[in-house]
């Protein structure tokens, strides 16, 4: 643990050359960069990767908890947005810190996708309960929006998972370790982008505004499990072809 903050980022730097194809934007250029801050920062202190993932939990769900109790005023959206974006970058650090530490453990990567799980899970049904709290929008069909982006944000976690699962049974690499990410193509996934997810929250003061690129993100996103589920549908199927 002797290793400087400097030392410890510049390694992380050294070994994160590229990204993997699906990884958008935000998460790329912006959060890992922020997380590889954080996992310098850590290491130093002695931060574990487990450490780090509860303290991605506990900023993402203090966000959540005062999206539930306090009023939809513009401080509160930029209150919230600025604990989920910190929750994001310390989701990020705790692989790297991992990384520092000469690798990760089972254990390590079951918290961190459970925790992923959770976040994913709660999020939206956490934005239909606080529009029916704190905005005129109670009762009325937009709540219906977090509903249907609740289900495709779930389905297209557990999608990419059981998709990367059943490839790594046939001895296939992840599309997260094959990389052969590029700027454009980061670029369009940016609307899928978890990130971009939470800097919208900056927006929570002005209803209508949020509502409105809320409601796009979640089209938007609808339409890429879509194309998605084809596409991994055809991948697993090209495996089971091989076998025949």
């Amino acid at each position: 643990m002797s290793a400087s903050f400097a030392a410890a980022y510049r390694q992380l730097a050294a070994a994160q050359k590229g990204h993997a194809r699906g990884a958008p934007g935000y998460s790329v250029y912006v959060n890992r960069r922020v997380g590889r801050m954080l996992a310098a920062f850590a290491f130093r202190v002695g931060i574990t990767p487990n450490q780090a993932t509860a303290i991605s939990a506990v900023h993402t769900f203090t966000g959540l908890a005062l999206l539930l109790l306090l009023p939809a005023a513009w401080w509160t959206g930029i209150l919230v947005a600025l604990l989920l974006a910190l929750g994001y970058a310390w989701d990020s650090a705790d692989g790297q810190i991992a990384r520092l530490r000469g690798g990760g453990s089972l254990a390590g990567e079951w918290l961190d996708h459970f925790v992923d799980a959770l976040k994913i899970a709660s999020l939206h049904l956490v934005v239909l309960l606080a529009l029916q709290l704190h905005t005129p929008l109670a009762g009325t069909p937009w709540l219906l929006i977090p509903l249907a982006f609740s289900v495709v944000d779930v389905v297209t976690f557990f999608g990419m998972l059981l998709n990367d699962l059943l490839k790594q049974k046939k001895g296939v690499q992840s599309t997260h370790s094959r990389g052969g990410g590029t700027f454009l193509r980061s670029m369009i996934l940016l609307p899928t982008d978890f990130g971009l997810l939470c800097l919208v929250f900056a927006l929570w003061g002005w209803t209508t505004g949020f509502l409105a690129v809320y409601a796009v993100l979640a089209l938007i996103n609808a339409l890429f499990l879509a194309l998605a589920a084809v596409k991994w549908f055809r991948e697993i199927s090209a495996l089971d072809r091989e076998d025949g």
